[in-house]
């Protein structure tokens, strides 16, 4: 009992003295504590004086040099407004200089307008005093001429303008001479090694197809029963097929060429196979339009290669090979633009020209041939129209649109297309033309020359490329002569049309016959 009263004792004692130890230990740490508080608030209380020390001196640093720079621009202002102002001043003392200068002149003016005044008042006196005398003069000439003064202006008139004929038609045929020295020999020259380094077969007009058969059997096949197969031939291809009696031929008609050619191949596809019915009809169309369209490609590339045309676009060498089975007067047009092209090219090498250049323009001179039987317009706005669209040259275009003078031409190559062009039209055998519109042109071609006073007969010779007229006499000058030649070629070219050229020549001539008996 008193052991357990003695530990507790002890217990009791040990968790008192333990308190107050941790009491101890609490002050002593509170104590520490508030010595470090107290030391953090002096540093913080050192340091805002310190900063806001340091702060009023920038502040007042700051306001210095603000102080300073404003003290700057305002001189600098000041000076500015000095120079203004001095300017100014400068200007005020011109101005008024100018004023007085002007004021000057204005009193010159008017003192020179004054003078003009008065020399115009003496001047209509004069006038009135000479007017008055001519007048005089005119009654006293009409008396002695017997003559009235509008008969006098008529004469008068009819001298001059007999003279002026006759020295226009001198200044004419003398500056003709002139240009045609300086030009024959040269032209002569360049056509001729054109015409000698190139060559090219004739050919002949064809505006139908003929397919021949083996067998006049197949007239019966290919019209089929109740015309089924050639309806749908027709159809497909949409072209005329004319059957004929004539023997083991069928005729293929299209404005189109790309159209009948496609037929003309479809149709010998169907006859060498033998079965013809309208699903192979579909069939052999769809094929040959594919051959057609390969050959069309590749004779546009031929054709560019022969001729060393440089990179042009797809479509373009698509439009050259459509040429192929384009004809013109019975002329293929795809060997018309090479033959032209190359013209073109030897000539433009002649003269010291761009041959590439001269070529490109040659051979695309009348692309828009490819599709004018297709789309509205004439083959010149089309060419022009699709070269522009694929970005050809400048002189290109002018080439194309100025070869049957719808535009003034804006080069010297531009020249050359249009003779190459002339050139491969005129040769002979190149194209063939209709018996009528023959005659007719003939006809048209007398006919104008025959209206004219003075002409006693007018013949057309060589196949209407050259016209003579032979003139009275009697009734017509050498020197109209010449006015009736240059109208007589401009009436051609605004009224008729015309491959090639046709040369118009005046004859006068005087024969003196007497009988002697």
């Amino acid at each position: 009992m008193d052991k357990f009263l003695i530990a507790s004792i002890c217990i009791v004692i040990g968790i008192i003295i333990g308190l107050f130890i941790m009491f101890l230990l609490e002050k002593l740490g509170l104590s520490r504590n508030k010595q470090r508080a107290k030391m953090i608030i002096e540093e913080s209380e050192l340091k805002a004086k310190n900063t806001i020390k340091q702060a009023i001196l920038d502040g007042k640093t700051q306001a210095y040099e603000m102080k300073l720079q404003a003290e700057k621009e305002i001189k600098e202002r000041r000076s500015e407004v000095l120079e203004i102002e001095n300017k100014l001043s400068r200007r005020e003392d011109s101005l008024n200089f100018r004023d007085e200068a002007m004021m000057q002149k204005e009193k010159k003016l008017d003192d020179r307008l004054q003078k003009v005044q008065d020399k115009q008042e003496l001047l209509n006196k004069m006038e009135v005093e000479l007017q008055s005398r001519i007048d005089s003069q005119i009654q006293i000439l009409e008396k002695v001429a017997n003559m009235n003064q509008d008969a006098a202006k008529k004469e008068l008139m009819d001298i001059v303008e007999k003279r002026m004929t006759s020295e226009l038609a001198t200044y004419i045929r003398e500056k003709e001479e002139e240009a045609k020295r300086m030009a024959e020999v040269k032209a002569r020259e360049v056509i001729a090694v054109a015409i000698q380094r190139y060559s090219q077969e004739e050919t002949i007009d064809r505006c139908v197809s003929v397919v021949g058969l083996p067998s006049e059997e197949m007239k019966g096949r290919i019209i089929g029963r109740e015309g089924r197969n050639i309806k749908a031939i027709e159809h497909a291809t949409g072209v005329d097929i004319i059957i004929d009696d004539t023997p083991e031929t069928i005729t293929v008609s299209c404005f189109n060429p790309i159209r009948r050619e496609i037929a003309r191949q479809a149709l010998e596809s169907l006859i060498k196979d033998g079965r013809i019915q309208p699903g192979r009809i579909e069939d052999a169309v769809n094929k040959a339009k594919s051959r057609v369209e390969d050959t069309i490609l590749k004779a546009g590339e031929d054709a560019c290669f022969k001729l060393g045309i440089g990179k042009i676009d797809k479509e373009l060498v698509k439009l050259i090979g459509r040429m192929r089975y384009r004809y013109s007067y019975g002329q293929n047009q795809l060997s018309h633009c090479m033959e032209v092209a190359t013209l073109t090219g030897i000539m433009a090498a002649e003269l010291g020209l761009n041959q590439a250049l001269a070529k490109r323009a040659g051979l695309l001179h009348d692309i828009g041939k490819a599709v004018d039987f297709e789309m509205e317009g004439t083959h010149v706005e089309l060419g022009a129209k699709f070269a522009r669209k694929y970005g050809e040259n400048e002189v290109v275009i002018n080439a194309i649109e100025s070869h049957h003078g719808d535009v003034p031409p804006t080069g010297l190559i531009s020249h050359l297309v249009a003779a190459a062009d002339t050139l491969s039209a005129a040769r002979p055998g190149a194209r063939v033309e209709g018996i009528e519109s023959y005659i007719n042109r003939l006809e048209s071609l007398e006919a104008i020359g025959n209206s004219y006073e003075g002409v006693e007969k007018t013949y057309a010779i060589q196949a209407g490329r050259e016209v003579r007229v032979l003139v009275v006499p009697d009734k017509v000058n050498d020197d109209k002569c010449v006015l009736i030649a240059r109208e007589i070629k401009d009436r051609i070219e605004n009224e008729l049309t015309y491959p090639g050229q046709i040369k118009v020549t005046v004859v006068r001539e005087l024969r003196a016959s007497e009988i002697a008996k």
